[in-house]
């Protein structure tokens, strides 16, 4: 038996070799080049002929240059039918993203389909969804509605929200250095946002607030309680609850995975004629 903080015999010490710590200079330099670069792709551009380079650089910067030649009919029905697939969810998801940021329906429309089509030219990965996000659409809504009215200068609220997204845009690369928990938090934040900021549309209101904290929230839908219409909040309720049924359905049996896909639409379309049979602007519903 070995003493106690000794080592039993036979055995043998080994000491643990640590990293040198790099400086700042050295870390920043590689978290670029991970962030960027991840898969190293020019070590293999070493002893080619600079034609074969500008050829690999091209089809890496430019991917589509890359599979587009091989590209099949096969593919094309494959592809057709996830863009149909996509776009149920997309048109409606479009449409209420531009509704969270009190911009013009068709601009959601346009930012549905606009960045696929460029990223399927300059993207890289098979199954990334592009696209807008509520967070960001909620965050300039509160941010620009703050400052200007879009309701009494929407040409100018436009173009704020047209520079704010270019300056997200370029910002977004800082992203790739903040940490997974960050991340998660922000996105648990905003959905919970998200959610308050609907009861708007669920309950009929007319007066809310641009405020995005739950005290704030609550107090307004308490104040302006007698605005509530039960019209709205009946098919508000009837639509998140067929929703909630389409989920279930995919989880049982995941070969109706197209049920919970075309839900969104399904909500949308019936929606629409629901309205225009019943005229529920004469009800006090929001169209």
């Amino acid at each position: 038996m070995a003493p106690v903080g000794g080592l039993a015999s036979g055995e043998t010490c080994h000491k643990v070799n640590f990293a040198a710590p790099r400086n700042f200079a050295t870390s920043f330099k590689s978290d670029l080049k991970e962030t960027f670069f991840p898969d190293d792709p020019f070590h293999d551009f070493k002893g080619k002929p600079l034609p074969i380079k500008a050829k690999k650089a091209l089809q890496y910067f430019v991917p589509i240059f890359g599979w587009f030649p091989s590209y099949s009919r096969k593919l094309f029905m494959y592809d057709l039918l996830a863009g149909i697939t996509i776009a149920s969810l997309a048109i409606p998801q479009g449409i209420s993203y531009a509704k969270l940021a009190n911009i013009p329906p068709i601009i959601g429309l346009y930012s549905s389909f606009v960045p696929p089509l460029i990223y399927s030219v300059f993207g890289s990965s098979k199954h990334l969804a592009v696209g807008t996000v509520a967070a960001s659409s909620l965050i300039i809504a509160a941010t620009i509605g703050a400052k200007v009215n879009p309701s009494e200068n929407p040409q100018l609220y436009l173009n704020l929200v047209f520079t704010t997204t270019l300056i997200s845009g370029v910002t977004q690369l800082i992203l790739d250095f903040l940490s997974h928990s960050t991340i998660t938090g922000f996105m648990g934040g905003t959905a919970t946002l998200i959610c308050l900021q609907q009861l708007k549309g669920i309950f009929g209101l007319k007066h809310f607030t641009t405020h995005t904290d739950m005290v704030t929230v609550i107090r307004v839908i308490l104040k302006n309680k007698k605005e509530i219409r039960w019209e709205s909040t009946v098919i508000g309720v009837i639509f998140l609850v067929f929703l909630q049924f389409t989920k279930f359905v995919k989880q049982r049996k995941p070969r109706l995975f197209w049920v919970s896909a075309i839900a969104p639409m399904i909500v949308v379309i019936v929606g629409c004629f629901f309205s225009y049979l019943a005229h529920a602007e004469k009800h006090g519903i929001a169209i």
